[in-house]
């Protein structure tokens, strides 16, 4: 019998097949968000076994795996409770496998199973001793450490997500022993907008304003403040910014009553929802203007509600699984935002993500709206994102872009990971693009005459476009 991940998998066509295994294939990655930890990538981490790898790694740990577990009555000491082994733990895991049939952990399970460890067996209770150990005895060796992971997928470059307060460390030592994929940060001013909390605002202005040298007692000197820090993270290679939004923000706003907000919170008071909506309106368009400046690209993460669970988030924290889809109107703002800034000729390349799939279309026309012919795909539709990055999702993004805009100047796949493995996700889409293009070509819809364009076009998407968009 084949195997379950075969050369062909969700390849439905033969242009489908064609168009993977003839160009798709073979393009290097360019991961440009994610989450890996840089010291771990400086430092070539070795997993102590599979469970740490792919489940639980401290803090750190796959949350889409974590949520299907505890659907599957898994508790919680198997995953953030650390009480229990690591056999133990993975062993719930390979019981809850089974269960995520047409999920698309399934899919990501045994596909990560055989092009990292060579395993073409399924995961399961009669199956999960042997694979186990088998996993455990190859990370054990050089070829399986971090940096050696992230090379075996050819990967060019990875952007990881950090803060304006990090001192980049990590990465100048990536950048000082290097290892064959470069290694970039990626400006993440989350913490800088998070007013709603002024005790915890005002803590992390101090760590900022020590990064910065400098005093954050105004919004002229927050401002101030990020710009050094802004400069900073340029001079390490730093080429995109990333904000993760409920919603846009474009509140009318004057820069009195931005500093009037600011005072107020470093006095302890929390604004009001109209306050915190100019305070956000006027930090995002400041940050944009800042991109803008430098010629970076900027994304926009829009539609996540998190830490839902208040008890959980008392126990173990963010990040954990607690997170769901919001359903904020994103239109008339996110037009509001985008049109001061090209008025301004302020608005630099853009790529949007929604993880509502509702606003798939809502967000394709908002970007499409403000290409100005400078750049081709200037302003993009992002990849499903989050709870989208399934064979659905996927699908219905390059429907969305197909349909509204030009899936041909698309900038393709991103991990949007914690895990050093995640790369066969890239090979999903690819696959699942290939079999999109592919079914078209087979049903008339595209002509077969143009397949040179459409190989082409596929490695375009895959590799190309994101190499030039973002001119790494």
């Amino acid at each position: 019998m084949a195997p379950f991940i075969h050369p062909d998998f969700l390849l439905s066509t033969d242009a489908a097949r064609e168009l993977y295994h003839q160009s798709a294939e073979q393009m290097p990655i360019i991961d440009y968000h994610c989450h890996l930890v840089p010291q771990q990538i400086a430092e070539n981490i070795q997993f102590q076994d599979i469970t740490r790898l792919w489940l639980v790694d401290g803090h750190y740990g796959d949350h889409y795996k974590w949520r299907a577990m505890r659907a599957n009555g898994v508790s919680e000491e198997y995953l953030t409770g650390g009480t229990k082994s690591s056999w133990e733990t993975f062993e719930k895991w390979a019981e809850t496998v089974p269960y995520t049939m047409r999920n698309p952990l399934y899919h990501w399970t045994h596909l990560e199973l055989s092009r990292v460890f060579g395993i073409d067996r399924l995961l399961s209770p009669a199956t999960a001793r042997d694979i186990f150990q088998e996993c455990n005895a190859k990370l054990a060796t050089e070829e399986f450490r971090g940096q050696a992971l992230i090379r075996r997928f050819n990967v060019k470059v990875v952007c990881t997500t950090d803060d304006p307060a990090d001192d980049l460390r990590w990465h100048r030592q990536i950048a000082e022993n290097p290892f064959g994929t470069k290694v970039i940060p990626a400006w993440r001013p989350d913490k800088a907008m998070a007013i709603e909390n002024p005790e915890a605002y005002k803590e992390y202005l101090v760590k900022l304003g020590e990064a910065a040298d400098k005093v954050i007692d105004s919004y002229a000197d927050l401002v101030e403040a990020l710009q050094k820090r802004h400069d900073f993270f340029a001079s390490m290679g730093c080429r995109l910014s990333d904000h993760g939004l409920e919603t846009f923000y474009a509140a009318d706003y004057k820069p009195f009553e931005i500093e009037l907000i600011f005072k107020k919170v470093l006095l302890g008071k929390a604004p009001d929802a109209a306050g915190l909506a100019k305070f956000r309106s006027a930090f995002l368009h400041d940050m944009a203007v800042m991109d803008a400046e430098a010629g970076w690209a900027q994304q926009f993460h829009v539609g996540a509600i998190r830490n839902n669970n208040s008890k959980m988030f008392r126990l173990v924290g963010p990040d954990t699984g607690y997170d769901a889809i919001h359903d904020l109107p994103t239109a008339a703002a996110g037009h509001k935002f985008f049109d001061r800034l090209a008025a301004e000729d302020r608005l630099t390349r853009t790529i949007l993500y929604c993880l509502n799939p509702k606003d798939n279309e809502v967000m394709m026309t908002l970007a499409y709206t403000f290409n100005d012919g400078t750049f081709p795909g200037k302003m993009q539709f992002g990849s499903g994102w989050w709870f989208l990055d399934q064979e659905d999702g996927m699908r219905k993004q390059m429907n969305a872009l197909s349909n509204l805009g030009l899936l041909s100047r698309f900038v393709g796949m991103l991990t949007d990971s914690r895990s050093f493995i995640s790369y066969p996700r890239h090979e999903y889409f690819r696959r699942i693009l290939c079999d999109v293009i592919g079914t078209d070509i087979e049903s008339g819809r595209l002509p077969r005459s143009e397949m040179p364009f459409l190989h082409q076009m596929v490695q375009d998407i895959a590799y190309n476009n994101a190499d030039r968009y973002f001119g790494f």
